[in-house]
């Protein structure tokens, strides 16, 4: 069966993003980025791995799933398809339906959308975020690969945001960047 993954990076305190949105406070670095292109490219929005020359075929997932909040930056912004050429999901009550045909929004369960994604053939579900919408499909997540930088953000958008659900993971393994960031792979606790 299809793993969910969440693969997002996070301040040492926790959040995905600063109150506005903001990321661009996370340090940087060769190292990494040329780690993300090679062995996550499918994870790289398709407008940066574009102005890059990133042209590298889908390792591990071929479906996204995001909350509005995640989507709409890189709409306002002119992308429409942040995850070609993934199936791409994003779950919202208020968007209107996408004209792109390579985006579905859906305003049902999450928790449904997933269950039914990962009994379908196929690779892995990358869960983009946000926060919101990690915590709604906690129970069915069933892999962590956090990148931890190495940065207090004081406030923002939490990794989860939802009731407190205590949900163990076991960590497995780990490797540490140049600019101090580590990505960690954590696995459900049984």
């Amino acid at each position: 069966m299809r793993k969910l993954v969440y693969y997002v990076g996070v301040s040492i305190d926790g959040y995905i993003a600063g109150p506005g949105g903001e990321w661009e406070f996370y340090p940087l670095a060769d190292d990494m980025m040329a780690w993300m292109n090679t062995e996550q490219p499918e994870t790289v929005p398709a407008h940066i791995r574009a102005a890059i020359g990133l042209d590298a075929p889908a390792r591990r997932f071929d479906t996204v799933l995001m909350g509005r909040g995640t989507y709409v930056p890189g709409l306002d912004a002119g992308v429409a398809s942040p995850y070609s050429p993934l199936r791409q999901y994003v779950v919202s009550a208020t968007l209107p339906d996408s004209t792109d045909p390579e985006v579905e929004i859906v305003r049902g369960e999450p928790l449904e959308l997933v269950r039914r994604l990962k009994k379908e053939d196929g690779m892995d579900i990358y869960l983009c975020g946000g926060g919101k919408l990690a915590a709604a499909v906690l129970p069915e997540i069933d892999e962590l690969i956090i990148k931890h930088y190495p940065v207090v953000a004081g406030t923002g958008i939490p990794a989860f945001s939802g009731e407190f659900r205590p949900t163990q993971f076991t960590p497995r393994q780990s490797r540490t960047f140049s600019n101090g960031a580590t990505v960690t792979w954590y696995a459900r606790a049984n």
